[in-house]
């Protein structure tokens, strides 16, 4: 296994800080006497009782906007608080034993960063300041078109020495990893630089990088990373749900099986960049079978703050494309309807089962029966096994359990499952799935 060995039981519960508190977008900028990132740590009793055991924080670092345009990567957002907040965020956090994961911008900075703020007023282009950037003043690189972030120079020794420095500072403030921000576009040779020195101090942090499109395991490998963002799996559950095609799921599977021999991907269904799970989803049925997959596939689960009780939100290309997707939080609901809290006790099922088996963190998985609309896999790591159906069809599916895998399974959890029943051959319901372990 790659990471620290607490990461085997790591399930996260994933937080837009300056969304979540209502800081950006907002009529009126909060101030730091607001204090607001204490207001996450009114949540983090949910996020134990939901069953994670840490939760994923975005940016809290000072900046203008969204947050991924840092202006100071040692000051906490003013708009959120201050030092002290976050000390206490973390004391709350590890108090109930949740650990920290930071998010780090290290590909591009704000244009009111200090050093950019230099290197434009550098009239020859050669100044200390203009080498932290690529290009040249007036002809400085952006990423991805994005005028208002501008790229780091990631061959500069000074770019790696700071980058090292913040992030030790912050693991030495409480934090026990990082995501780190568009990884896939800085040069793989400077984390390769940057993680072994950070590791040196902090041997036991986790570092998982933002990586969307690419060869997953040649980063991992060359980069030195523990984990990469797993959206081809991501895309593959929602879209094989909304197309009646798990051959799309199956190969996604294949694929991640390769990559779970280098590494244990970042899994999700929901994060602050895409369309909310429960929108993006044709039928609300097929929620269930996109947890049952997040949970019972190797590799270690997200859950974006909100996906638990089924918030809906679409995110937009365009200016505030992404607001409806990183909505404020109030306090933690007292009372919820039916489908919130259909949908929360679900999370709270496959989280605890996943709990109670920290091995689906390197488990491999196989098809037993692959059609369109219906498929049954085995999810397994040595002698410990798992069987997964999934019928989106709108009529039953009969399951030879005892034919499919030479013995009768018990069943664990499914759509009107019967609990703990021994079978050799069941039913799955029409748009169910069912949970079986072998016996």
């Amino acid at each position: 296994m790659s990471g620290p060995a607490w990461v085997r039981h790591a399930i996260w519960w994933h937080v837009y800080p300056l969304g979540f508190v209502g800081a950006f977008p907002a009529a009126a900028t909060p101030t730091a006497g607001e204090h607001r990132l204490s207001r996450i740590v009114d949540w983090l009793d949910h996020a134990v009782e939901l069953g994670t055991s840490g939760i994923a924080l975005g940016p809290v670092f000072a900046s203008r906007t969204h947050g991924y345009d840092t202006t100071d990567h040692y000051r906490i957002d003013p708009r959120l608080g201050d030092d002290s907040d976050f000390d206490r965020l973390v004391h709350e956090a590890h108090r109930r034993g949740l650990r920290v994961l930071l998010d780090g911008v290290f590909n591009h900075v704000g244009t009111e960063f200090q050093r950019y703020r230099q290197a434009v007023d550098d009239d020859h282009g050669d100044s200390e300041a203009a080498r932290w950037f690529r290009g040249r003043p007036g002809r400085f690189h952006t990423f991805e078109g994005h005028g208002e972030l501008i790229t780091l120079n990631h061959r500069n020794p000074a770019v790696v020495d700071y980058t090292v420095e913040v992030m030790t500072h912050w693991l030495r403030r409480g934090a026990d990893g990082w995501r780190l921000d568009a990884a896939y576009a800085v040069p793989e040779t400077f984390w390769a630089q940057v993680l072994p020195r950070v590791r040196q101090d902090h041997p036991e942090a986790w570092f998982a990088a933002e990586v969307i499109h690419g060869d997953y395991s040649a980063f991992v490998e060359a980069s030195g990373v523990d984990s990469v963002t797993q959206y081809e799996l991501w895309k593959a559950i929602w879209s094989s749900l909304n197309d009646g095609n798990f051959h799309e799921l199956d190969w996604a599977l294949k694929r991640h099986n390769d990559f779970l021999e280098q590494f244990e991907p970042l899994t999700f269904v929901g994060n602050h960049d895409v369309t909310r799970i429960a929108s993006r989803l044709e039928r609300p049925e097929h929620l269930a079978h996109a947890l049952v997959l997040l949970f019972t596939t190797g590799g270690i689960p997200s859950v974006y703050a909100g996906d638990e009780f089924g918030y809906l939100g679409v995110k937009e290309e365009r200016v505030g494309g992404d607001d409806a997707v990183r909505p404020e939080f109030s306090l933690p609901p007292t009372e919820l309807d039916e489908h919130a809290r259909r949908i929360l006790s679900l999370h709270q099922y496959l989280i605890g089962l996943r709990r109670r088996n920290p091995w689906l963190c390197e488990a491999r998985t196989s098809a037993l029966r692959l059609d369109n609309q219906c498929y049954v896999y085995q999810t397994r790591l040595g002698d410990d096994t798992l069987v997964v159906a999934l019928n989106i069809e709108d009529s039953p599916m009969r399951l030879a359990v005892a034919q499919l895998i030479g013995r009768r399974a018990q069943v664990v959890g499914g759509t009107a499952a019967p609990p703990e029943e021994v079978v050799g051959e069941t039913v799955v319901a029409a748009q169910g799935w069912l949970i079986l372990r072998p016996v």
